[in-house]
């Protein structure tokens, strides 16, 4: 009984402590909005310890011996960069300069020396015993808390108060996600940040783009109605805000989602929609092709840059690889989540100009921001086949050549 008596002194003294740290470090800052400065002082140390395995990298261990199999490497990276293109290496994770100590980013690492694999021994520690744990808790009470008080912030009458408590419960529940990720993010040009009655449209790496711009601003979300968990989310966050949920049926309904979008806009009391026109997941290393849909409604749209820093994680996710538990459990494992949001000046429609001109001309400025390449392919094409439109523009322009060929060889 002594013992039993013990456990649970133990456990409360243990539970108190906790409560305790996470109250004082993570809700009340999360409130505020204001940080104690812990995370970006992890993230240089981070910066150091990997400045030291980049220059054990480059010095090497013992000299290696030479073996015929060794050529296979050359060989292989050799075919795959004639079959490789813009297209489709922009769905696989970033190259690395130098090794970050996480074996899943980088594909050719062997054994460098037994210092660095002893100090990838003690960072596995590290991230599985502790960071995840922890990182876990963190989501799953920013999550709960989101939950929770949107659905009593649901009970109050429409009005400033209610707008008012639902700003503040999305952010501090926005804000302890981020937490749980260990994301330092640095905001530029936040005199641009989105307001009501307009559209904000960012590049798109990862499911986490949402966390990330949302614990800065409040932002109506779009997306289709889900199931299980989710959809308890979704229903509780529209009782405290007038989210846009399409049921699986009206996606495909171009009209009726151009009405929903063009109804929310037109209340400026209503906060700005955040949208990313791609519709999935690139590297991070790109922009692809926006869809035009949410640039025919002919409102204010306001471009955001987002761009990940590989070093300390890799955000992108390869949905037609990874699931979103698996993605999930790669994010929360890593080092940190480091990130840089660019709010550009707001950008209208010109005259003349079409939804694609002017979904065009958003993209380019988004890529130039953020140092990412302006693609103008689908990025549809990670699940789907060329489209039939494109492979006739190249059998044109071939036809083209093959008449100018002919006709040349006929007047000589």
């Amino acid at each position: 009984v002594e013992a039993a008596d013990l456990i649970c002194m133990l456990l409360g003294i243990s539970f108190t402590v906790w409560f305790t740290l996470l109250l004082v470090f993570i809700i009340v800052p999360a409130i505020f909005g204001v940080s104690f400065g812990i995370r970006r002082l992890y993230m240089k140390s981070l910066i150091k310890l990997f400045e030291v395995t980049k220059e054990k990298n480059q010095r090497g261990g013992a000299e290696p011996e030479f073996d015929m199999s060794d050529i296979f490497y050359f060989c292989r990276r050799g075919v795959e960069s004639i079959v490789d293109d813009e297209v489709t290496k922009r769905f696989t994770a970033e190259e690395l300069e130098s090794w970050n100590l996480l074996t899943r980013s980088n594909y050719n690492f062997h054994h460098i020396s037994t210092r660095l694999t002893a100090l990838w021994g003690v960072g596995v520690l590290i991230r599985y015993g502790f960071l995840l744990p922890l990182r876990v808790t963190l989501a799953f009470t920013g999550v709960g808390l989101l939950v929770v008080l949107t659905s009593i912030v649901g009970l109050f009458p429409n009005g400033r108060m209610k707008n008012y408590l639902s700003d503040k419960v999305h952010l501090m529940c926005y804000r302890i996600c981020v937490r749980s990720l260990t994301a330092i993010i640095t905001y530029h040009d936040s005199e641009n940040k989105p307001k009501n009655g307009g559209i904000c449209v960012a590049n798109h790496t990862s499911p986490i783009d949402v966390i990330i711009l949302a614990s800065d601003g409040c932002y109506a979300m779009v997306g289709q109605v889900h199931g299980g968990l989710m959809g308890v989310i979704q229903r509780a966050m529209v009782k405290a805000c007038p989210h846009i949920w399409f049921e699986r049926s009206e996606v495909k309904d171009r009209h009726l989602v151009a009405k929903r979008l063009s109804d929310h806009v037109a209340d400026t009391s209503k906060l700005p929609i955040l949208i990313f026109p791609e519709g999935t997941c690139i590297n991070n290393t790109s922009v692809m092709m926006f869809k035009k849909g949410s640039f025919e409604i002919g409102c204010t749209v306001y471009p955001v840059a987002i761009k990940y820093d590989p070093r300390f994680g890799d955000a992108f996710w390869n949905s037609s690889t990874f699931g979103m538990v698996n993605y999930l459990l790669h994010m929360m494992s890593s080092w940190a989540i480091v990130c840089s949001v660019w709010y550009l000046p707001p950008m209208s429609r010109m005259e003349g100009e079409d939804a694609v001109q002017f979904a065009n001309r958003v993209k380019a400025a988004i890529a130039r921001k953020g140092g990412l390449a302006d693609l103008l392919w689908d990025g549809g094409l990670k699940r789907g086949k060329v489209k039939e439109v494109f492979k006739e523009e190249q059998q044109k322009l071939y036809s083209k050549v093959l008449v100018g060929s002919s006709e040349d060889r006929s007047r000589s």
